[in-house]
């Protein structure tokens, strides 16, 4: 009875989150907007890992065969997710929605695991209920089929739940000095991890979501009676974050001059704005951008609007508490200011902004945000009677008003070798193209290596994602083709001599590896290497995953004391 006393909210988020997923166990993939994309980028993540490479970094089946360098720039978490269970025997596409489907029970027990350390049972519960059960939740997964996104929303909720927990674990000098280093080292290390997470599942939302942890933990550190050791303590945790996921981030950012990145999204997010009235209500569609709703959801206005008139009340009862409504409540309304038009001059002024691409993408700051002021609302009534009350409303309306949110438009019925062979899509809008070639190529290549001047014959040998070799026996000097896109990292090597020549600039043959090779018979070895860049960003990601680790080990061995 103790036992289901202590986790009956657990339980009970875990198996109302279970509801909207049914859909999900309908054989096939939803049809999304992006869900068949996600899985082709997969499938090419998974044969990169399959082949060693621990990193993946290009696809080389997409774009119509003449591969990408997609997998550097989006967020790779999801896709390590999806491979591990592919790696166990599920299908691709049933590892796609397994990740959609733990993904949104984990971002309702996160959010309840949070609340529940500062506002109690019943409100954790109402505010996760309002976390996953908001309208944008139910467009990024049986709408838009954005994994990254649905994937992310696990980690804001998580990472402030370990800076909390930090904050109240025993100082390391106090009379709990054992408890103390214990508790210290694991919500050390989670926090950490939390970070990397977040990094790591989606690009665009990290930044949305960074002010609110960066202003959350400096809220922690000012009501702290250790400020100085727990601001040390953030900063480090932060480092090692950041560091874990420098072998994706780095990169991302420094070679992301070399694609179309700024070009494809400077402008874009101008015809995306949405109306203020669209934010209170829009009708279900499996539409575009623009058709699709971006209402916040009528119960999260509710309880959020109800909380601001109950506010007053916090100032005689709990400044630090009212410190922190008045927190939430300014970012929700500039997250809903930011989505507006009349915001226009901010996304022009802060260029960062354009690379989000969709302004309607802030939702996800206005139902994070919203999920916690609806927790705070039902945290001012003392009464627990009033407090259950208000929570079985939110339910029942919550899954009154979106139950028909709850399905896929239709299924697609592919084979695994559709999307496990050549894929005609870059599988985004053409952003991480390379900026020397054409942003989507438009028909397969004749083969994977052609002769375009002299005379010779080529054999391929073996192919894998990042390496082929052939045998080309030419009767005088000729012109080779390899239908690959260049990138850095790309080398060419003849008889095991690299050769420097690479053209990749050539207007008819533009961003693809062209070179020479002499006359006679010859082994040609087309790989793709890490950059100094990556290479440097890899080992620090290391350093940083082992202390983590390392961290993590102590705290077993001190348990165990």
């Amino acid at each position: 009875m103790r036992i289901y006393q202590k986790w009956w909210g657990f339980i009970f988020v875990f198996l109302i989150s279970l509801i909207p997923l049914t859909a999900l166990m309908h054989s096939g993939l939803p049809l999304t907007h992006d869900g068949q994309d996600h899985v082709a980028r997969i499938a090419n993540f998974y044969q990169n890992l399959s082949e060693g490479n621990l990193i993946p970094r290009w696809a080389a089946n997409l774009n119509w065969g003449y591969g990408h360098p997609i997998l550097m720039f989006l967020y790779p978490l999801p896709s390590y997710a999806a491979s591990l269970f592919h790696f166990l025997g599920f299908s691709l596409v049933d590892s796609t929605k397994l990740v959609f489907a733990l993904a949104f029970i984990a971002s309702g027990v996160a959010m309840y695991l949070w609340l529940r350390e500062f506002l109690g049972e019943i409100p954790a519960m109402t505010g996760a209920i309002l976390y996953n059960f908001a309208p944008y939740r139910f467009v990024d997964l049986y709408v838009r089929g954005a994994i990254g996104e649905h994937v992310a929303f696990i980690f804001p909720p998580l990472i402030c739940y370990f800076l909390l927990k930090l904050s109240q674990a025993p100082p390391p000098r106090s009379k709990n000095t054992h408890l103390g280093g214990v508790l210290n080292r694991f919500y050390f290390a989670g926090t950490s991890l939390s970070l990397a997470g977040l990094i790591l599942s989606h690009n665009a939302l990290l930044l949305m979501f960074l002010p609110f942890v960066i202003i959350y933990a400096i809220y922690l550190v000012f009501n702290s009676k250790n400020k100085r050791l727990l601001a040390i303590s953030y900063l480090l945790l932060a480092s090692l974050g950041l560091g874990m996921s420098f072998f994706f981030l780095y990169p991302a950012f420094a070679e992301g001059k070399y694609t179309l990145r700024d070009i494809v999204a400077s402008t874009e997010y101008f015809s995306r704005f949405v109306r203020l009235d669209q934010l209170f209500y829009g009708p279900w569609s499996y539409g575009i951008s623009g058709q699709f709703t971006v209402q916040v959801g009528i119960m999260q206005w509710l309880l959020a609007l109800g909380s601001l008139l109950l506010a007053p009340s916090l100032f005689r009862k709990d400044r630090k508490l009212l410190a922190f409504y008045l927190i939430v409540f300014i970012i929700f309304i500039a997250s809903l200011f930011l989505m507006l038009k009349e915001s226009d001059f901010i996304w022009r002024t802060i260029t960062t902004l354009q690379k989000f691409q969709f302004p309607w993408r802030f939702l996800s700051v206005s139902v994070f945000t919203a999920a916690i002021l609806g927790g705070l609302f039902v945290h001012l009534f003392k009464n627990e009677d009033i407090r259950k009350a208000i929570l079985v409303v939110v339910l029942v309306s919550t899954f009154v008003l979106t139950r028909d949110y709850w399905k896929a438009k239709d299924y697609l019925q592919k084979p695994e070798s559709f999307y496990t062979g050549i894929y005609n899509s870059t599988t985004d809008t053409g952003e991480s193209s390379p900026i020397w070639s054409v942003r989507f190529m438009e028909k397969r290549a004749g083969a994977h290596a052609e002769v375009i001047r002299g005379e010779a014959t080529i054999r391929e040998v073996f192919r894998t994602s990042t390496r082929r070799r052939y045998e080309i026996e030419s009767t005088y000097k000729s012109r080779i083709r390899e239908n690959t896109l260049y990138f850095p990292g790309w080398r060419v090597y003849i008889d095991g001599e690299r050769y420097d020549g690479v053209q990749f600039q050539d207007p008819l043959h533009r961003g693809l590896m062209t070179f020479y090779v002499p006359g006679g018979k010859h082994i040609i070895d087309v790989e793709f290497h890490e950059t100094r860049t990556r290479t440097v960003a890899n080992y620090i990601s290391l350093a940083s995953f082992v202390l983590v680790i390392g961290t993590l080990f102590k705290t077993y061995k001190l348990s165990q004391k």
